[in-house]
């Protein structure tokens, strides 16, 4: 591209990214109404009353929406660094840096050879089209985080590895991004830096690993994958309730119980599945790492219990990165997760009633959404396995010695 083009396309970005975002900001200080329910209710209540408790000094054990690892506690007291502003104003307003890191580290990462501003765009058009959901939860500043220690995986193992496990004490599935790390390296800075902080926390706030049994407790969330079992047996006489229960709204009755336990399942047959992947790899390029990240973060979204709005967020940051580079087979996979991020929008918050009442409508969005992010999990894994395992026909073989050189040598 000659530097003229460039500077024109890098213009273009940036004011579209300079526009969308100050439509989400206006819409999570309620300049402007986005309809369906309001989304920040999350940081000025929920946030804002785990920020009471963590100031204290500990974590909020008695309360079972508190489901997230310890570093946590950093991204809710993290307005703390705002004093001037309102509690919530000021959250917002660090998402949005959140966000401006992910997109300059992405710009970062196209530089050079084999690179590509794709992801940039990636990252550009995919968290409007999410809508102000994003600026409403910490995920954006836990994405910004995994997307810096997988571009580090490159050229700086030490770096990724301490990256990779701080993100996963603040949400656990950046833990996911050391699946193709290769070096040694990487896994020793991860191990250090994951047992450092965890340890700091368990000896400074009692607390500290609570989340985990919340978090065991959860059912079968109205969203997932799972759900729509229900959301079809609620029209044929199941007599289960929607309630809101550790956090989120999820079905409570008759075999629930059932669909969750599949739900454990399927992440555990997953898990198996890329434990086979990473012992049959053979080939690894340097895009490899971004791919297996952003695979293993699809498998466990889709099978997982629990399918929020906010973790599209993961995996358009995680998609942006391998498309980064130009020779990522990821586009397709993609390319369905960037047409999810407007049918999820559209299910919450836009007629998230129609969901939660099991209607033609939220029935037809969820199966939609849910399709999409099935057929970019399956192509994503399709992709991953023929890029790097190779085929019977691929392996070389050290041919022996003919029939006639047996025959001389043994005479």
């Amino acid at each position: 591209m000659e530097p003229t083009a460039a500077r024109g396309s890098l213009a273009g970005l940036l004011g579209i990214w300079g526009v969308t975002r100050a439509a989400l900001l206006l819409c999570v200080l309620k300049v402007l109404v986005f309809p369906g329910p309001d989304v920040t209710s999350d940081v000025s209540v929920i946030y804002r009353g785990w920020y009471d408790v963590l100031v204290t000094g500990t974590f909020p054990q008695d309360d079972v929406t508190w489901q997230y690892p310890p570093a946590a506690a950093l991204a809710v007291l993290s307005p703390a660094v705002l004093p001037f502003l309102e509690y919530a104003t000021a959250f917002f307003v660090l998402a949005l840096a959140a966000d401006a890191v992910t997109l300059a580290l992405l710009l970062r990462g196209a530089r050079g050879a084999g690179r590509s501003r794709r992801g940039a765009w990636m990252w550009v058009a995919g968290v409007p089209l999410l809508g102000p959901t994003v600026y409403a939860r910490y995920d954006v500043m836990v994405t910004a985080v995994a997307v810096a220690g997988l571009l580090a995986a490159v050229r700086h193992p030490r770096l990724a590895g301490a990256l990779t496990a701080f993100g996963a004490l603040l949400k656990v599935w950046p833990a996911l991004l050391l699946l193709a790390v290769r070096r040694r390296s990487a896994w020793v800075s991860a191990a250090v830096t994951g047992v450092a902080v965890a340890g700091l926390f368990a000896v400074l706030m009692p607390g500290a690993f609570a989340f985990l049994g919340f978090q065991r407790d959860r059912g079968t969330e109205v969203e997932s994958l799972g759900s729509l079992v229900f959301h079809v047996a609620r029209h044929h006489g199941w007599e289960g309730k929607v309630l809101l229960n550790y956090g989120s709204v999820e079905f409570l009755g008759p075999y629930v119980s059932w669909v969750s336990t599949g739900a454990l399942f399927l992440t555990g047959a997953a898990l198996a599945w890329l434990v086979l992947w990473r012992l049959m790899a053979t080939r690894f390029a340097p895009h490899t790492a971004a791919d297996a990240a952003f695979t293993a973060v699809l498998l466990f979204t889709v099978t997982s219990r629990v399918i929020s709005p906010q973790y599209l967020v993961w995996l358009v940051g995680t998609a942006a990165v391998c498309l980064c580079f130009r020779e990522s087979r990821m586009g397709r996979p993609a390319a369905l997760v960037l047409v999810a991020c407007p049918v999820t929008t559209l299910e919450f918050p836009v007629w998230f009633g129609h969901v939660v009442a099991s209607d033609a409508l939220g029935v037809t969005l969820l199966a939609v959404r849910n399709g999409l992010l099935v057929t970019a999990s399956l192509l994503a894994a399709r992709t991953l396995w023929c890029t790097t395992v190779p085929t019977r026909r691929q392996i070389p073989t050290t041919p022996g010695p003919s029939w006639a050189e047996r025959t001389t040598v043994s005479s």
